[in-house]
């Protein structure tokens, strides 16, 4: 499996990132769908990691630079590659990007029924936390932060 910066236009990673909308939309009212479009997605700010496995794309995920921290967006795992270790690559690799802009820490907002994503995350350092950034408190949140 290879890490490496990605293109959310690629049509194997659109795909995996409009399942994970449509996922979302099943899931979660409107007003509390925080994910970015993919034309949001090729912003400055944000670096975009996909996983592979040779041509096939697995997982994709992104860290998005909000000053001293950064904030997981767009993380996402096909069918297929579950519980493969596709998710903790793409994760472990955002954090040495986020430890190489010398960012404090990573923050991320998940839905509340994404148990699978919330034991991945604490697997991972990330501990609850409090709304940050533009976020509101709502009933499908869930925040999480991990110091670096």
């Amino acid at each position: 499996m290879i890490i490496a910066r990605g293109d959310p236009r690629d049509p194997q990673v659109s795909a995996l990132l409009q399942a994970s909308h449509a996922l979302m939309e099943t899931l979660f009212p409107p007003e509390e769908n925080h994910y970015l479009s993919i034309d949001a997605l090729r912003v400055p700010e944000i670096h975009f990691f996909v996983a592979r496995d040779g041509d096939t794309v697995l997982a994709c995920g992104a860290l998005k630079q909000m000053g001293t921290y950064g904030e997981l967006k767009s993380m996402f795992t096909s069918e297929a590659a579950r519980g493969k270790g596709a998710a903790s690559a793409i994760l472990d690799h955002i954090e040495m990007q986020a430890r190489n802009m010398d960012l404090t820490g990573l923050k991320l907002e998940t839905g509340n029924l994404l148990h699978a994503a919330q034991k991945l995350y604490a697997k991972h350092g990330f501990v609850l936390c409090g709304p940050f950034g533009d976020y509101d408190a709502n009933e499908s949140s869930v925040f999480m932060e991990k110091p670096l």
